[in-house]
């Protein structure tokens, strides 16, 4: 069985969502509501694929990111980022950081599970 993916994100119906979503393909989830619970869920549960909104109380998307890049099993974990803001400087922040794909919310989640999918089948082939 492969790793969960992992959901940050501070609104429980956007958690639901987005959980409910990855199930319908086939996938399972971890749910956290704010990045410091991230950053400690990830480090014992390395995900293969975390889907982060940017903006949180406390730790942002951006900095719960940055520190999990200096751990070594999340160096390379694929990363989707929602926003309700499509901010170009937080965007090209967020690609700096290794973003793969950056949603503004609202979104479709036959077009966030297709993303999942298109990150997920690239990163198992390289």
């Amino acid at each position: 069985m492969s790793s969960p993916i992992l959901i940050v994100d501070d609104e429980p119906f956007m958690l639901r969502l987005i959980d409910a979503s990855l199930k319908k393909g086939g996938f399972t989830a971890a749910t956290c509501r704010s990045g410091e619970s991230a950053i400690e869920w990830a480090t014992q549960h390395p995900p293969q694929l975390i889907i982060i909104d940017l903006m949180m109380p406390g730790l942002d998307g951006l900095a719960t990111l940055q520190v999990m890049r200096q751990t070594t099993a999340l160096a390379d974990v694929p990363i989707i980022m929602l926003t309700a803001k499509g901010h170009l400087l937080a965007q090209v922040e967020a690609t700096r950081i290794g973003v793969e794909v950056f949603l503004t919310k609202p979104f479709s989640p036959s077009q966030l599970l297709d993303e999942v999918k298109r990150l997920l089948a690239a990163h198992t082939v390289s």
